[in-house]
């Protein structure tokens, strides 16, 4: 009797199974590149988040910063901005969602809801986007006094929330926490 009648392994198999291993191996170090190059580069992982100090931004004041390549409107609104804000009825809203990543995304557009919280609703921070196409909208204009898209008309209100105009939707506020009294983190 030979080998190949007991089933033990042949030269051939041997060839078989390192080829068809070669093949794999050969494979991986092809696919590898591509597989390596859907990975965000490093100046995208070290935008992913940022921390602002707004101890210099008092009440009425705005600042603007730059985070995964948008502008980010951080306000301190004032106590007149606030009121204006929160005399809103959610039935005048043309988007009665909150659009908070900070909240579930079903939360209503209540004034709280598009800000920082209890104890610091004069904070506002959002994506500064126009949500009809994506144009920067000027701040601190507009007849509800928020912010204004010249491009189209779109008009929001001091709690970055759509009133008027083309927009289908509120402006969106990112993920962000205040990590001390005066710094802010967005993402």
């Amino acid at each position: 009797m030979n080998s190949e009648t007991l089933g033990e392994p042949t030269r051939r198999d041997f060839l078989y199974l390192t080829t068809g291993m070669a093949a794999v191996v050969g494979g991986a170090a092809v696919a590898w590149p591509f597989i390596d190059q859907m990975r965000p580069d490093a100046s995208t992982l070290a935008m992913a988040s940022i921390e602002v100090d707004v101890a210099a931004v008092e009440p009425g004041m705005s600042l603007t910063v730059k985070w995964r390549g948008k502008p980010v409107f951080i306000r301190n609104r004032t106590e007149k901005e606030i009121e204006d804000a929160k005399a809103v009825t959610l039935s005048d809203l043309k988007d009665p969602v909150a659009r908070n990543a900070n909240l579930a995304a079903d939360a209503e557009a209540t004034d709280i809801a598009r800000t920082a919280g209890e104890g610091k609703e004069n904070w506002l921070v959002m994506i500064g986007v126009c949500t009809h196409l994506g144009c920067v909208p000027l701040g601190e204009s507009g007849e509800f006094g928020g912010w204004f898209c010249p491009c189209h008309g779109s008009a929001y209100d001091t709690a970055g929330r759509i009133r008027k105009g083309p927009a289908p939707e509120n402006m969106a506020i990112p993920l962000f926490s205040f990590v001390s009294d005066t710094v802010v983190k967005v993402g």
